[in-house]
């Protein structure tokens, strides 16, 4: 009788191992999607004056004309949840490039005329320039 309890001590050990080694691996995928921004329109929000009520702040908008072979203003300081929109008006194509991993999202297409938005989620510095005159740069302040 000793072995069928020395066999039953194993089985419970092998078991235990294999459930602390499952709930360890499950709790290896985190959430993170290495995306601190997205190209979204602002959120839509509800029809109710609850938000009003409590404070809640509504997504604001900031521009940034493009002209003259520059970004105008070349710096902008944004909220959460704010958009930026890029307005081209200059004599030749341009982009908006995001510099470095955290702004990485921001990709415009190359535009001629028109306008091109993108909406931060996450604060922080954004560096951009643009990829066809790589000397226009700017930043973007979320805080």
């Amino acid at each position: 009788m000793p072995s069928v309890r020395r066999r039953n001590g194993t089985v419970r050990v092998v078991t235990g191992v294999a459930l602390a080694g499952a709930l360890l691996l499950s709790g290896c995928g985190g959430d993170e999607s290495g995306s601190a921004a997205t190209t979204t329109r602002k959120p839509a929000r509800p029809a109710t004056t609850t938000a009003q009520q409590t404070g809640e702040r509504k997504p604001a908008a900031a521009t940034v004309a493009v002209d003259d072979m520059k970004f105008s203003p070349a710096e902008v300081t944004v909220k959460v949840g704010d958009t930026v929109t890029w307005k081209f008006g200059d004599k030749l194509p341009h982009t908006v490039q995001g510099i470095g991993d955290k702004a990485m999202g921001i990709n415009s297409p190359i535009i001629d005329k028109g306008e091109w938005s993108y909406t931060f989620t996450a604060p922080g510095a954004y560096r951009y320039l643009c990829s066809l005159h790589p000397e226009m740069r700017g930043t973007i302040t979320v805080e």
